[in-house]
């Protein structure tokens, strides 16, 4: 039986991804990032949103005071103030960190301490005793005036196998005085799960307390040490939006999300809201300006896609039979790859996703499948260019099915200034139907003068080219038989004000190979644009 929903005290989703995911290298969130990363978190459902370390660092100052201005309007999360305990020549309510803490209005207040007795001893300097007062005053004082107070014990898996005593003592200390979750911290990321949840079982047998956990994913087991630490009885979690963080990053809340709400059955976050798991991972992604994971579990583009031809067949029996779960269950989708690997099951399910029908053509989708095959044996990759793909499987099906136009020639000129600049001109002849077109244009280099070239010649009888535009160029090298020229494979990225394709061209020359993807580009945008304006294409004659 399915699990009634939880109520929001009894399973903590925390994220801090707005404070330890943002030390993650490359990472600086400006504070509309940060409020725009905190309304996607709500939205989701989590439960807690740490915003950073008010009074430590400027711009997590003016975050949390423009969140106290009304900037952002939280629907379900609460949002968390981190800071560390007192200094421990000040007391707590004379330490302006402190202070800052309780400034900052933030509800909730998590603080980190020492839990490990070589770090108390070494790297904070004081004794054990100094530690637990530090804890127990900055605790009391931050209870006092209401805040929820949650302590992250650092380093504390590896500070309970050097001294047990100490690191249950710090967790004593800390929900004596009023702390309401003691979060076990794997601060350096080596633990494994068995050992980890040997390790949280016996600090709920001792203690009793709420614990919770924070991983760091050094072993890169950081989702697996999280679900093991909840198995174990830990009803905190805390992670950040794709594992960003420190080093090798942190535990990624979607993967657990994922995991707690599909295969332990835990609805941590509103069911009709997990549908924008997927989302919400690539509007975060965006925002810290890091291309998407296409390979995250769950939420990756690549994440329920598959390549085999086996696998396809199968899923044409039953999706489930290859996918864990249905992926729209977390907002993402099933893909099929079209390869040399492929079957006619692939591509009935390939084409079924760009909107053609092979179900009741299997002759055209056995000649695709051949054709695929055999130009994927000469370099071709359709793969991710299902742009062109479309094009071979509307030649296929439609035997009216003409170009819109036809390439005669070509030249490329290159102008090496002596100021070391390099100008491009491209010459472009081409068959429109009956007529013939020229067209001639510059470009900073050989590319970007073709594609010029050809959207001019074709300007006046595609007027909507004007909306489109390269996004992307990548080639690579093929390395062909010994003595064989080595083959040149370019993908071209396009794309208009609605939606993005990409064409694949492969030739001995760079400058061939990158001029049939760009041919593949238009002619599939002119095919996009429906019948109409493609007869249109073909029959208006030039001016």
């Amino acid at each position: 039986m399915p699990r009634a929903p939880l109520y929001p005290d009894e399973f903590h989703v925390y994220d801090t991804t707005l404070r330890d995911g943002a030390q993650r290298e490359g990472v600086s969130y400006s504070v509309a990032d940060k409020l725009a990363v905190a309304h996607l978190l709500d939205d989701l459902g989590v439960g807690f949103i740490e915003g950073g370390w008010p009074g430590a660092l400027p711009k997590d100052t003016e975050f949390f005071a423009r969140v106290a201005a009304g900037e952002l309007r939280l629907r379900t999360a609460q949002l968390v103030a981190f800071g560390s305990t007192r200094r421990a020549d000040l007391a707590a309510h004379k330490d302006p960190q402190v202070l800052a803490l309780l400034d900052s209005m933030a509800p909730v207040v998590t603080l980190v301490a020492k839990s490990d007795r070589r770090h108390i001893e070494r790297a904070l300097r004081v004794d054990v005793a100094t530690n637990l007062a530090m804890i127990s005053d900055t605790v009391r004082l931050l209870a006092s005036e209401g805040r929820r107070v949650f302590l992250d014990a650092e380093h504390f898996f590896d500070g309970f196998a050097y001294d047990p005593d100490t690191a249950l003592r710090v967790l004593e200390v800390a929900v004596g005085s009023g702390a309401e979750v003691a979060v076990l911290c794997d601060t350096n990321g080596g633990q494994l799960p068995l050992q980890l949840a040997e390790t949280v079982c016996e600090v709920l047998t001792r203690t009793g307390f709420r614990v919770g956990i924070h991983c760091q994913d050094d072993t890169g087991c950081a989702v697996a040490n999280t679900l093991a630490a909840v198995e174990a009885g830990a009803s905190h979690v805390q992670c950040t939006a794709n594992g960003y963080g420190e080093r090798a990053g942190n535990a990624d809340l979607f993967a657990v999300i994922g995991n707690l709400v599909t295969k332990l059955d835990l609805p941590v976050v509103p069911q009709e809201r997990l549908s924008a798991l997927s989302t919400v991972s690539r509007a975060i992604a965006e925002l810290a300006n890091i291309s998407p994971d296409a390979h995250q579990p769950y939420v990756g583009a690549s994440a329920f896609t598959h390549k085999a031809g086996l696998h396809a067949s199968a899923i044409v029996v039953d999706p489930l039979l290859y996918n864990h779960i249905s992926p729209e269950t977390v907002g993402n989708t099933t893909r099929v790859l079209v390869t040399e690997m492929a079957g006619r099951a692939s591509l009935e399910l390939k084409s079924a996703e760009l909107g053609v029908d092979l179900s009741g053509n299997p002759a055209v989708a056995g000649r695709v499948a051949r054709r695929v095959k055999e130009l994927e044996a000469r370099g071709w990759s359709f793969e991710a260019a299902d742009a062109s793909l479309e094009l071979l499987l509307t030649k296929e099906l439609d035997e009216d099915y003409r170009p819109p136009f036809e390439v005669e020639s070509y030249q490329v000129v290159l102008d090496h200034r002596p100021d070391g600049s390099v100008l491009s001109q491209a010459t472009v002849s081409m068959r429109v139907a009956s007529y013939q077109v020229v067209a001639t244009a510059r470009g900073s280099g050989p590319v970007e003068a073709l594609d010029a070239a050809l959207r001019k010649a074709l300007a006046e009888r595609l007027p909507w080219l004007a909306d489109v535009e390269m996004a992307d160029y990548k080639v690579r090298n093929l390395a062909g038989a010994p003595g064989a020229d080595a083959l040149a494979r370019v993908l071209v990225v396009s794309r208009d004000r609605e939606r993005e394709w990409t064409t694949v061209g492969v030739h001995t020359s760079v400058v061939e190979a990158s001029m049939l993807a760009l041919c593949d580009a238009v002619a599939f945008a002119a095919l996009s644009h429906g019948a109409a304006q493609h007869r249109a294409l073909v029959a208006q004659p030039p001016r």
